[in-house]
């Protein structure tokens, strides 16, 4: 059981800023029992596009300091924090890569546990700002175990259940985008996989697309208010009775239906020229 706090948070392009409201974030977010702290895509760096025109304006090393300073809180607060920024990669064989598209998991203890890059990007992202990254990240605080996705990522669903598969009790799925039809895909993927999914939203896109938290049934839990910084607080409990359907019946029947277990031996085909199916229905009327 945990709580998590899922924040709506104004992006800028000034580092310095986002840093500065990431804290006081953390801050609210502690003093109210949260042990995670979940933020939007891009939210310390700003997104491309919208904050960033050009990786010359960058200014990396003040994104470093602001990553160590709220590293350096999430250890004093001893509260976890996943936040979106812009990861700067070394050069490859001395030709530059284009960043990429973060999450970064800061532990209670104020060190980097684990960075999850964004895996697909959309068209523009690929031709113009970013380089893909390939692997799933998940990682555990007090028994509950979280999953990262980034933004457009929603619209595949290959990704939601391969964290199904790997046991994730709730998403944390970051975003910089207005589109209302992603808020739709999120809560079916709750829905299908039987976990929780906190969706962080930034102000300027809260207005069609809000910060929600939806639960594993696929209804959303919370919702926060257009147009202003806000914080949803819940609690995580898989042995909640409110769930106990969707977690302790729907998600392991689904596994098993997904890995062919189910219906391993009863499935009979339909088509013409199949063999002839000795069990026949009990509807025949031969």
């Amino acid at each position: 059981m945990i709580t998590l706090a899922t924040i709506q948070s104004t992006i800028e392009a000034d580092v310095r800023a986002n840093g500065s409201e990431i804290r006081t974030a953390m801050l609210k977010a502690a003093q109210a029992g949260a042990r995670l702290a979940h933020f939007p895509e891009c939210a310390l760096s700003g997104y491309v596009k919208s904050e960033i025109r050009d990786w010359a304006d960058v200014d990396w090393t003040a994104l470093a300091e602001e990553l160590a300073e709220i590293a350096a809180l999430a250890g004093r607060l001893g509260i976890w924090v996943v936040l979106g920024a812009n990861h700067r990669l070394p050069a490859a064989r001395g030709t530059p890569l284009w960043p990429q598209n973060s999450l970064y998991v800061i532990s209670d203890t104020g060190v980097l546990a684990g960075r999850y890059a964004k895996r697909l990007c959309s068209n523009t992202e690929l031709t113009y700002w970013y380089t893909p990254g390939t692997d799933p990240l998940v990682f555990d605080v007090d028994g509950i175990r979280f999953g990262c996705a980034l933004c457009i990522e929603v619209v595949f669903p290959h990704l939601f259940t391969e964290y199904e598969r790997l046991g994730v009790h709730c998403m944390l799925l970051s975003t910089y985008s207005n589109d209302p039809i992603h808020g739709l895909m999120a809560r079916a993927h709750a829905a299908t996989n039987g976990y929780w999914l906190s969706l962080a939203s930034p102000v300027a896109c809260s207005r069609t697309l809000p910060t929600t938290l939806v639960g594993p049934d696929g209804n959303p839990i919370g919702e926060c208010p257009s147009g202003s910084t806000a914080m949803l607080l819940h609690t995580i409990d898989p042995e909640a009775d409110r769930y106990r359907v969707a977690l302790r019946l729907a998600r392991p029947w689904r596994a098993r239906a997904r890995s062919g277990e189910l219906h391993a031996g009863r499935a009979r085909s339909t088509l013409p020229n199949a063999p002839a199916d000795r069990h026949r229905s009990p509807l025949s009327s031969k």
